[in-house]
């Protein structure tokens, strides 16, 4: 994993925008070590959380739009996420609807929530806005966070 942090480093701005799309759709990865090493690495804080965050929505709704397949089987096989956590993450929503995609940068539970609000058939418009609201105030606690060191 390191030799592809190390990768998408050299890449920049585009470098971090793949990562966070990465790290924001089911598969695992950590796009706060690409921000933290090209934030410290002198790349300007601005142009970084745009990327970081434009890319961990697009992942999510990435999880959002194999959500409206509407397979299980194939939640469960290509997502390897258990039926179960759909189930109860779907019990949860039903009180808070498109809006709990606020959630979505939660590690692990986050993928989960995405793919169920695609499944749900919850609100583009609202899942993306609550999605972004979420991920972007994430990524701007950790810029901040960083820039203080």
């Amino acid at each position: 994993m390191d030799a592809i942090v190390l990768f998408l480093v050299d890449y920049g701005y585009l470098g971090m925008g793949v990562s966070a799309f990465i790290a924001g759709s089911v598969f695992p990865f950590s796009s706060e070590l690409v921000l933290a090493g090209l934030l410290l690495s002198g790349l300007s804080p601005w142009p970084l959380f745009l990327s970081a965050t434009i890319g961990n929505v697009l992942g999510s709704m990435f999880n959002y739009w194999v959500g409206t397949l509407g397979r299980m089987e194939w939640i469960e096989r290509y997502l390897r996420v258990p039926r179960e956590k759909v189930y109860k993450a779907q019990r949860w929503m039903q009180h808070g609807g498109a809006w709990m995609g606020f959630f979505c940068f939660l590690p692990i539970l986050g993928s989960v929530l995405s793919v169920t609000l695609g499944f749900m058939r919850s609100g583009v418009v609202v899942s993306f806005l609550s999605i972004f609201l979420g991920k972007a105030l994430r990524y701007a606690l950790l810029i901040w966070a960083l820039d203080k060191i």
